[in-house]
């Protein structure tokens, strides 16, 4: 059984880094994994600094969903409140 990788939203964000992590997720020594809100947070920051992306994030943002095989995390909502993040602002 493989182990399970957790892509952030932070290591999504910068295209050269989310195009590595893709093409690791690909070789499969282990299984990447996210959620859609972690696929909203980072399309979603950079839409807000770059907004004529907008198509081409879309595009991305599906294109990562296909290529990986069961990358999203469904139904983990409950966890979160027992969760203590280093962040305080953060969810």
């Amino acid at each position: 059984m493989r182990f399970s990788v957790i892509y952030d939203a932070c290591v999504l964000y910068p295209a050269p880094l989310r195009d590595f992590l893709i093409r690791l997720a690909l070789s499969g020594l282990f299984a990447a994994r996210w959620s859609d809100d972690i696929q909203n947070e980072w399309a979603g920051n950079l839409l807000e600094a770059r907004p004529e992306l907008a198509e081409q994030v879309t595009r991305t943002v599906e294109l990562m969903n296909q290529a990986v095989p069961d990358c999203r995390v469904t139904g983990y909502e409950r966890l979160i409140s027992g969760l203590e993040l280093p962040d305080a602002n953060r969810q």
